[in-house]
């Protein structure tokens, strides 16, 4: 709904420059030149291409951040496996440890010592 009132609002706004800007105007582009256009249609022809181009820069900007985001989740899953296989060693160590430790008989004097 909200939508469709954006939309006559536009179509209003558009209606009254419209009406108001119908003088006929020349327009240089480089070697071409195009003589009587209505002034509306170099306005709405302005604001298209405007919107166009910035469309297109937030596209690169859009890919550039998915790139960006993919190498940085590519980091955090190699850091998430480093951390998993510190971990796997580490348990294999407190086992060997604990072997050693029964081995001797000597039996540390921190229960919470590695």
């Amino acid at each position: 709904m909200l939508v469709l009132i954006l939309f006559l609002a536009i179509g209003a706004i558009v209606v009254y420059i419209s009406q108001y800007n119908f003088t006929p105007v020349t327009v240089n582009l480089g070697i071409y030149v195009l003589s009587d256009i209505p002034l509306f249609y170099v306005i709405a022809g302005s604001l298209l291409i405007g919107l166009v181009l910035s469309y297109l820069v937030s596209l690169v900007r859009a890919i550039s951040n998915s790139y960006t985001i993919r190498g940085k989740d590519k980091e955090i899953k190699n850091n998430k496996s480093e951390v998993l296989e510190l971990t796997k060693r580490i348990h294999q160590l407190e086992i060997e440890n604990k072997k050693l430790g029964e081995d001797t008989g000597l039996k540390p004097e921190d229960p919470n010592a590695l």
